[in-house]
């Protein structure tokens, strides 16, 4: 419980507060003005929170004080105040509204100098209405406040979207609304935004800060995973990887765990010890079952980390990774029939590939595999034809299992 506090030392406190707010703005210290405004991480109980629930006529204090800028700094405190009550709701909507009137000021200002600051409001709006929505979730009540601050950081794009040196912050921006339609699940509105950032002339991505850069390409990446543009998801979280900290090792583990996937899906195998270092061990049966051309073990793997696999987005994609798991299967038959019967290594009998399924404890009848290499076959993933009435797989005699060299399947 904090301590008492007199009437006059919480009046001092307050407008000490809004005197930095101020002094910020006018001498253009965008760091200083940055710190001042951010809401979310600020603990329970703070000399200023304490005195704005010893002052409850801290609105009135604030307009009389600084009327050319009671529009930002009432509502900031009003969110200040209750989000030290825990009134997480609350605190988004009159964060919102003293945004509003950060951002009307901000368009008046002919240089960026208040960019920190821009980057602090548009990351506290998403971080208050995340708050926000838990709370209304859980009173029963709609938790619309993250679809609200989308709403509101498309506005702040929109300031930044011009000629100029503010444009340099839209990508910080655009991330931010990455992140709120990959929470909501309305992943297709980032389309309009990656539309401006890639067409419009107003931006060169070289200009932009690595960080942001990182962060966009990593989540641009997750998309093409999303829509199997494979090629594409690897040059962009190939991109995130590469750019990233090196030191910042759970953001690497994240881009890792979407890049391992796509690489899998192109033929491209990680070591164990990079699954060990990163903590991706899900994905080590998964490696190994490419490895030996072992279905049972794929599906093991699929079945034991599903949940894991659904929440990423993954698991479809590794799903499809069966085809190149019964590649694997023919070629090493291909191998010991080699051994065995030189003569006849590239005839490969499918009632031998149903044997060696039901070893795997996988039971298919020779239609059923037919089908299968048949499909084999359409992918390019086997060279060679049916003689159908023998029940046998001619293979070519040349280059019968083509690598995928970075294609996907």
């Amino acid at each position: 419980m904090a301590a008492y506090l007199s009437m006059g030392e919480a009046h001092r406190r307050i407008g000490d507060y809004l005197s930095r707010v101020v002094n910020a703005i006018s001498s253009s210290d965008g760091a200083a003005l940055a710190s001042l405004i951010s809401v979310s991480s600020a603990p329970g109980s703070t000399p200023l929170s304490d005195a704005l629930a010893a002052f409850p006529d801290f609105p009135r204090l604030a307009g009389d004080r600084f009327p050319h800028l009671a529009d930002l700094l009432v509502p900031l405190l009003r969110s200040i105040h209750s989000h030290s009550l825990q009134r997480f709701s609350d605190a988004y909507s009159s964060f919102e509204k003293a945004a509003s009137a950060f951002l009307q000021e901000f368009r008046n200002w002919e240089t960026p100098w208040a960019m920190e600051a821009m980057h602090t409001v548009a990351l506290e709006i998403r971080l208050l209405a995340e708050k926000a929505d838990r709370e209304l979730a859980t009173t029963g009540k709609n938790p619309d406040k993250l679809q609200a601050a989308g709403s509101f950081l498309m506005k702040v794009f929109g300031a930044l979207a011009v000629k100029g040196p503010k444009r340099i912050g839209a990508l910080y921006v655009t991330c931010q609304l990455f992140k709120i339609y990959f929470r909501l699940g309305t992943v297709n509105l980032c389309r309009s935004v990656i539309r401006s950032i890639e067409t419009a002339r107003n931006f060169d991505f070289e200009d932009f800060p690595v960080k942001d850069k990182v962060t966009y390409m990593y989540y641009t990446g997750r998309l093409e995973v999303f829509n199997e543009n494979f090629l594409v998801a690897d040059q962009k979280l190939t991109y995130a990887l590469m750019h990233c900290n090196p030191q910042s090792e759970s953001n690497l583990r994240r881009i890792l765990k979407f890049l391992i996937p796509v690489k899998l899906s192109i033929g491209v195998l990680p070591k164990r010890t990079l699954l060990e270092r990163y903590n991706l061990l899900e994905y080590a049966d998964v490696v190994t079952s490419l490895k030996r051309g072992d279905l049972r073990l794929l599906r093991q793997a699929l079945d034991r980390h599903e949940d894991q696999f659904l929440k990423s987005g993954v698991y479809l994609v590794l799903e499809k990774l069966e085809l190149q798991v019964y590649q694997r299967l023919v070629k090493k038959i291909h191998i010991i029939q080699r051994q065995k019967e030189p003569a006849k290594a590239h005839q490969i009998k499918l009632d031998v590939v149903v044997k060696a399924l039901k070893w795997l404890e996988i039971d298919m009848d020779v239609d059923e595999v037919e089908c299968i290499m048949a499909c084999l076959i359409y992918k390019n993933l086997i060279k060679g034809y049916f003689a159908h009435k023998s029940k046998v797989l001619v293979l070519s005699k040349q280059d019968p299992f083509p690598k995928l060299n970075g294609k996907p399947v």
